[in-house]
């Protein structure tokens, strides 16, 4: 074998372990016996955008960076979140001149990150405050990348959207289906677009609702600059106003992170996540028990109508909510259901499952907590399984709750909370949740726990695992709260392990 083969073959494994994930053909006949197994490997780079957390002057934001400790890991690593706008600058500064590149070279290092971490296993925290902070830019090499996470929350205490706001950061795609958000008066959603790249990107907005889809003024071609972030208001793409909608993003250049911020001006708001891929069967995991309201939010982005049955995955097993056995989905359209307090009293979670032939939908819920003026929303939006491993940083002593759905079979689980941010020691405890059922599991807590932990979730099973993880803070009689699902953290990936075959000579 010539030396330009050897390098395409080493080149091909190392591209997989640093991108974090490899698409890889079916080997032919001739060459099958010629490579072995491939090898679960911890990626070596991973990239997180945080989207600008708030507009408002009362708004206080925390962030936390955690890695999970992984084996096979380099000893050397880095990670670190920077502001978009430094880095947009940095970047256009220095197209003018060699000096001025010199310049935004500078500064660009002058740019303190926002948070630093130190060793995997111990979460790192940074905090900003007001509604000047900008998007984040994350990135994490070497021992830091594997199942890197960052949390950001934001605490309001007035005005439109005030309560308890997270997103998890998410990493760069090209495809996103936001079920849930809305266009009526006294709700403000943004969709947020950030790009980490050194060139622009290109994205399409689509909005469909009850009808199919909505005509939109400027919702295609909208360039994202390079390192930069934009957030795009809904109500600006159309006139029309709906209650519930779903948003397509389509990159049709380049990648982004994207995220939407539903601002309600009577019921607080949070931030929703894109819902996991299209299929057949979605699972909605976490509605805290003490819900006063759930309302179901799919869409069925296919050519077909998508007939879904309903059910609550309760902590005794699998109920069906009274007067809502099914729901309908006409293809290309929005349909919504109001569950009502369909958890009365019991975290659960929603299971959709085909009622005949399987049709692919996206789906999410709108919860709420509190009565009256004191009411406050969430989003939970369809999730995949935990699978090998997932990580929630940002957790308190107080005031965090996890939830652990197997709607298959019994699956065995093990919970680890981190040492804190502070200081701790790490704690560990397996639980076993019934097949069908929800489990609100008593968390683990670090001993001698200072500052804030994360939480790792680890299968013991193959039976398929979801999870979410809630975060309250009561202000002023307002049951502030957030969630956010954990899904893979696809801190490995598999490289083919090759070797030299001669017969390529021999042609």
């Amino acid at each position: 074998m010539n030396r330009t083969t050897l390098s395409l073959i080493a080149g091909t494994a190392a591209l997989a372990a640093v991108t974090g994930f490899a698409t890889l053909n079916q080997p032919d006949a001739a060459t099958a016996d010629t490579a072995q197994a491939a090898a679960e490997l911890p990626v070596e780079r991973t990239s997180l955008l945080c989207p600008s957390p708030s507009t408002s002057d009362l708004a206080d934001t925390s962030y936390t960076s955690f890695t999970p400790v992984t084996k096979g890991t380099d000893a050397d690593g880095t990670a670190e979140l920077v502001a978009a706008t430094a880095e947009s600058a940095a970047a256009t500064t220095g197209k003018a001149t060699g000096k001025a590149t010199d310049k935004a070279t500078d500064k660009k290092k002058a740019t303190k990150p926002v948070v630093t971490p130190k060793a995997p296993g111990t979460p790192a925290v940074g905090e900003t405050s007001g509604g000047e902070t900008p998007a984040l830019l994350g990135t994490a090499e070497g021992k830091f990348a594997p199942g890197w996470t960052v949390q950001e929350t934001t605490e309001v205490t007035a005005g439109s959207g005030r309560g308890l706001q997270g997103v998890t950061c998410t990493a760069p795609d090209t495809e996103f289906w936001f079920p849930g958000v809305s266009t009526v008066a006294d709700r403000t959603d943004y969709v947020h677009l950030t790009n980490p790249d050194d060139s622009a990107a290109v994205a399409d907005i689509e909005l469909y609702g009850k009808d199919g889809a909505l005509q939109t003024t400027v919702g295609e071609g909208i360039t994202i600059p390079a390192h930069s972030s934009e957030p795009i208001l809904l109500s600006t793409l159309t006139g029309e106003k709906q209650e519930d909608l779903t948003v397509h993003v389509n990159v049709r250049s380049g990648r982004v992170g994207a995220a939407v911020q539903a601002l309600d001006e009577k019921l607080g708001g949070d931030w929703l996540a894109a819902s996991t891929d299209p299929a057949g069967t979605q699972v909605v995991p976490g509605i805290p028990k003490d819900a006063t309201a759930v309302r179901l939010i799919a869409y069925a982005p296919g050519d077909a109508d998508a007939d879904l049955k309903v059910q609550l995955a309760s902590p005794s097993g699998l109920i069906t909510p009274a007067g809502h056995e099914t729901l309908h989905v006409k293809a290309g359209m929005t349909a919504s259901v109001d569950l009502g307090d369909v958890t009365r009293g019991e975290a659960g979670s929603l299971v959709l499952t085909p009622t005949d032939r399987s049709v692919p939908v996206v789906a999410a819920v709108r919860v709420l907590r509190g009565k009256g003026d004191r009411q406050e929303s969430a989003f939970i939006t369809a999730t995949a399984p935990v699978g090998t491993r997932a990580s929630a940083a940002g957790n308190s002593a107080k005031g965090s709750t996890l939830s652990l759905t197997a709607p298959k079979g019994t699956a065995k689980v093990k919970v680890t909370a981190s040492a804190g941010s502070g200081g701790g020691t790490a704690a560990s405890q397996t639980y076993t949740v019934k097949a069908g059922t929800t489990q609100e599991v008593e968390l683990p807590v670090p001993a001698g726990l200072k500052g804030t932990y994360a939480l790792t979730v680890e299968p013991l099973t193959d039976t398929p695992v979801y999870a979410s993880r809630t975060l309250t803070a009561t202000t002023e009689g307002v049951p502030g709260f957030t969630i956010q699902t954990l899904p893979d953290d696809r801190g490995t990936v598999a490289v083919p392990e090759a070797d030299e075959d001669v017969a390529v000579l021999q042609q």
